[in-house]
């Protein structure tokens, strides 16, 4: 009798912890993702999340570079302003290790929206056999005290997913689902669901040209 009960309670906490995995993730759980732009080799694709008015986004691409390089550039926070867009800002404010850190970033909207911010969590794992890396970038709570006059992003999903595709090459998809929350204008939501990701994976190809990632090799990362 003890041991039933035990394993009903291990198969709930299974469940439940399921249930929170894709009530947290919704577009890990859903792939009817709709191509809408497909320029200079950038692919930017759009899928209804269930209870939400914000489309994901999944963008993929494949760069010149080599896995390394590009794990280099999204860890190096600092750097974001220059190819996330609209990034006003973005510091670390925990390193957890070269693998783990959390950053606080703030997003510059134009008028009347107001500004945005938020803490995000990012973790690199590789599967050691494919190779293949993902890097995920929750948001969080908690961690930085909400500042008057910006709105907080309490809830975003994002994922990159970085495959190697030949010597010195990858291929490189990137998903997100974002509740700006507040009010947003429809054009300003459009304007961040096509412009923003073209513009982001332009400034990713631009970035990896720096010598500062071209001679990158992470101790925790197989090219």
């Amino acid at each position: 009798m003890y041991a039933h009960k035990y394993t009903y309670s291990i198969l709930k906490v299974i469940l439940v912890s399921l249930l929170l995995v894709f009530k947290i993730n919704p577009l890990f759980a859903q792939g009817d993702w709709q191509l809408r732009s497909d320029k200079e080799g950038i692919r930017i694709y759009t899928s209804a999340v269930p209870d939400s008015k914000v489309k994901a986004i999944k963008v993929d691409a494949e760069f010149d570079a080599d896995a390394s390089q590009l794990v280099a550039l999204i860890m190096d926070v600092n750097s974001s302003p220059a190819w996330v867009y609209h990034t006003k800002s973005a510091t670390v404010i925990k390193q957890v290790s070269p693998s783990e850190l959390y950053y606080y970033s703030e997003v510059n909207l134009p008028w009347p929206a107001t500004n945005r911010d938020f803490v995000a969590h990012l973790i690199v794992n590789q599967n050691p056999d494919t190779r293949v890396i993902t890097i995920d970038g929750p948001a969080v709570s908690g961690m930085v005290p909400v500042k008057t006059g910006i709105v907080r992003i309490e809830h975003s999903v994002g994922k990159w997913v970085i495959t190697p595709a030949g010597p010195d090459k990858i291929k490189v998809e990137y998903t997100i689902h974002v509740d700006p929350a507040g009010s947003l204008p429809s054009w300003l939501v459009n304007m961040f669901a096509t412009e923003g990701p073209m513009k982001i994976f332009k400034g990713i190809r631009s970035q990896l040209q720096k010598p500062v990632y071209r001679n990158t090799q992470l101790a925790f990362v197989v090219n």
